[in-house]
C-alpha cells in the first residue's frame, strides 16, 4: 500500500494511499491525484506498481517531472523520493494508512517561467553534464572540500580527516575515518563510523542513509554534494 504526501510550497495539501496497480497524476479532475496549478498538464504523469516496484512516467508533459531534482522520462522510485510537478511536491514511500480528497481542475497548461522551475532545468542540465563528464555518480565539493568533483568509482569510498581517505573532510573532532559511501548494485549508501554527530544528511545526523541526487553530506565542517548517475 503506497502512500504520497503532497505539499505545495512545503505545506502538506494532503495524503493519498492506494492498492491500485496505476495510479494518474493531473490537473483534471479524472487522474487519481489532482494538482491544481496552471503548470501542471491535464494527464501529466503516471505511477505503475509492478513486482513491489513503482515507476513514475512522465506523460510528455510541457513543464516535465522531477525525481529528486533531476528530469524524468521514466524513474523506479524508492522511500523518501520527492517528485515536483509544477509547483507541487509528491513525497513518495511504500506504506502508510491515510486517505486523500480530491481537489478542483484548471482549463488550459501554462508553461512556467518561475525561478524555481529554470533553476531545476538549469540545475538538471549542469548536472547531466558532470555525470556525462565522469561516466558516474559524483561528489560535489560544496564547502571546505579539497575538490570540486570526485567520482565515486569504488565499491566502499572512506570519507575522513586521515591522509589515506578517499576523501578528505575537515574538522578538529572527526575520527580518521569518520564515514564511508558503500556501492550496492545501482544504490549508494552512507554510513557513519566515527564520533557521532559529525555525519548529516541534508542537515540531518545519520548513522546510515540511503543516498538520492541531490543530498548534501556533511562531514564535519566539509559539505559534499551527492549527484547520482543511474547508468553505474
Amino acid at each position: 500500500m503506497a502512500e504520497i504526501t503532497v505539499k505545495y510550497e512545503d505545506k502538506v495539501v494532503e495524503r493519498i494511499v492506494t492498492e491500485k496497480k496505476r495510479i494518474s497524476i493531473g490537473r483534471t479532475n479524472e487522474n487519481d491525484i489532482v494538482l491544481e496549478n496552471r503548470g501542471v498538464s491535464r494527464k501529466h504523469a503516471m505511477i505503475e506498481f509492478n513486482n513491489n516496484a513503482a515507476v513514475i512516467i512522465d506523460n510528455e508533459s510541457l513543464n516535465g517531472t522531477f525525481v529528486n531534482n533531476r528530469k524524468i522520462h521514466e524513474e523506479v522510485l524508492r522511500d523518501e523520493d520527492i517528485i515536483t510537478i509544477g509547483k507541487y511536491s509528491l513525497v513518495y514511500n511504500t506504506s502508510s494508512s491515510q486517505e486523500h480528497d480530491p481537489v478542483n481542475n484548471f482549463d488550459g497548461t501554462m508553461v512556467l517561467n518561475t525561478k524555481r522551475q529554470k533553476s531545476l532545468l538549469e540545475n538538471d542540465k549542469i548536472e547531466r553534464e558532470i555525470i556525462s563528464k565522469h561516466g558516474g555518480s559524483v561528489l560535489l565539493g560544496e564547502e571546505n572540500a579539497d575538490f570540486s568533483e570526485f567520482r565515486i568509482d569504488r565499491d566502499v569510498t572512506t570519507i575522513g580527516k586521515a591522509k589515506f581517505c578517499h576523501v578528505r573532510a575537515k574538522g578538529f573532532w572527526l575520527s580518521g575515518i569518520q564515514a564511508k559511501i558503500v556501492k550496492e548494485d545501482n544504490t549508494f549508501i552512507l554510513v557513519n563510523l566515527g564520533k557521532g554527530g559529525k555525519t548529516k544528511v541534508n542537515g540531518e545526523e545519520t548513522s546510515k542513509s540511503i543516498l538520492k541526487n541531490g543530498d548534501l553530506i556533511t562531514i564535519g565542517k566539509s559539505t559534499f554534494k551527492f549527484v547520482e548517475s543511474k547508468n553505474q
